[in-house]
């Protein structure tokens, strides 16, 4: 695992005067077959390893690689933090209900159909009968699982809560998002995989967090929206309070625990030991208010929605035209005498209630009447063809269709299609960010149920068969035969 500040520096000085001195070493080594370059190497990768950091490649390899993850999350917030993580090189052994897998596996339609009979793949052995699911894998597993290996553990029973230990001492990385005091209970919370392995980062998602009134309520992407604030200020003005068109917190708390995960690693370079990062749902959505909370908190001013529009900025949001809806952001004078100009509106750039954006936002009724009248007028083709590259922020309100045929979107490479060994040919979009000399990739397909539970207690654990046999047999494990 990584190795102190202090550590660290007198390696570097032992490794200093070991090359200045090298001539009766480069002897000593050649005299035993030992190529000099692969021992300098290795001194300097150990520098930096981890736990499972032994042949990997520092200069080419990913950010993450030969760093081990033991991903205990299910559904959304945890599987997107674990997934970044995978992205990044990480080695992310997911853990699944021996059964049923991940909730997840059963939300749908849609689902991407088998092209293969796995009816027959579960190991006689198996005590647990795992679930097949006729209808094949579904695109919302599918969607934040790639680059993870299935491995099917009872966490209720002893041999599996064993094997969990075992993982988590050649591990880097816990993430979890069972309810505060679940885990421990088993003996698997943060304290108790400290003693297998104290330079652990061990993080817990919830809904509320590890302490306070709330800590043992179960909070999920809606709850949380609605009691934190964000529907309240979601949706036009006129109409109800709407959630967001995707589980928005959950992603970002999957962000933000990355983010923190990503840091206490850090510190553990410095420090030689891990620590337990406390992440949740309700936290990050308030942390995601920012102006909305700023302003509450410290002017008292409660939140409305707006529906498109801003509450400071006018004119900002959509407009009709003839054919589909348009953006525009005008954060400044200068943009917005570009749109006046573009449309043909001249009188507006001289017109004393348009002067300044505090005078728009006292006069937005009468200001979105006419620009909203001008837009009537012309398709949103036109409209983009008047305003493209004259300094008017804009884009069109774009379907998915529409989302995933933009240029930049494939200039960019930003969807993947891989061969999934289950499904057939998959498209999944690309990791978000790009590093200059650690490219990113999709290297393996959303596993399969337990897809990978031989080979890692094999690999990892060093695990006979007889003994996985037996895990099967006793109720802690399941394994299957994909023939791949």
């Amino acid at each position: 695992m990584a190795l102190s500040a202090s550590r660290l520096n007198l390696n570097r000085s032992i490794l200093g005067k070991f090359v200045s001195n090298r001539t009766p070493i480069i002897s000593f080594l050649n005299r035993n077959s030992i190529p000099f370059k692969s021992c300098i190497e290795k001194h300097q990768k150990a520098l930096y390893s981890a736990s499972v950091l032994g042949d990997v490649n520092i200069p080419k390899d990913k950010p993450l690689t030969g760093i081990r993850v033991l991903d205990m999350s299910r559904v959304l917030a945890g599987p997107y933090c674990t997934m970044m993580l995978g992205d990044l090189g990480a080695e992310v052994i997911k853990i699944e209900h021996p059964e049923r897998g991940d909730d997840t596996r059963s939300w749908g339609p849609p689902f991407m159909d088998y092209i293969g009979d796995f009816t027959k793949v579960s190991n006689p052995n198996n005590k647990l009968k795992p679930m097949y699911r006729s209808e094949g894998e579904s695109i919302y597993y599918l969607s934040v699982n790639r680059n993870k290996k299935s491995v099917t553990v009872n966490l209720k029973d002893k041999g599996g809560q064993q094997l969990i230990r075992e993982l988590a001492a050649k591990s880097d990385i816990v993430v979890e998002n069972y309810l505060p005091g679940k885990l421990s209970a088993l003996g698997l919370g943060y304290e108790d995989l400290k003693k297998v392995n104290e330079k652990l980062v061990y993080a817990s998602i919830s809904g509320y967090g590890h302490s306070g009134p709330f800590s043992k309520k179960p909070g999920y992407d809606l709850m949380i929206e609605a009691e934190a604030g964000l529907m309240y200020i979601t949706g036009e003005q006129t109409g109800p309070p709407v959630k967001v068109g995707v589980a928005i917190t959950d992603i970002t708390t999957g962000m933000t625990a990355h983010s923190a995960i990503l840091a206490a690693l850090y510190n553990r370079v410095r420090t030689n030991k891990g620590q337990h990062v406390d992440a949740s749902l309700m936290a990050t959505q308030l942390s995601t208010l920012v102006t909305i909370a700023y302003s509450y908190i410290n002017k008292g001013i409660e939140a409305r929605r707006w529906g498109s529009e801003h509450a400071t900025i006018v004119p900002y949001r959509n407009y009709d035209t003839k054919t589909e809806p348009i953006t525009i952001c005008c954060g400044n004078n200068g943009q917005f005498i570009a749109l006046a100009s573009s449309l043909g509106l001249e009188s507006l750039i001289s017109d004393e209630r348009f002067l300044s954006n505090p005078l728009r936002i006292k006069n937005r009724e009468a200001l979105d009447d006419i620009i909203q009248a001008r837009f009537l007028e012309i398709s949103r083709d036109e409209a983009l063809s008047l305003l493209n590259n004259k300094g008017v922020p804009l884009a069109p309100v774009n379907n998915m269709e529409q989302t995933f045929a933009h240029p930049q979107i494939e200039a960019r490479g930003l969807v993947t299609e891989i061969n999934h060994p289950g499904i057939g040919p998959f498209k999944l979009v690309s990791p978000a960010v790009q590093f200059s000399e650690t490219p990113l990739t999709i290297d393996l397909p959303p596993p399969m149920l337990g897809q990978h539970t031989r080979s890692v207690l094999n690999d990892i654990l060093g695990y006979s068969e007889t003994k996985i046999n037996q895990l099967c047999q006793d109720g802690s494990i399941t394994t299957f035969d994909y023939g791949f």
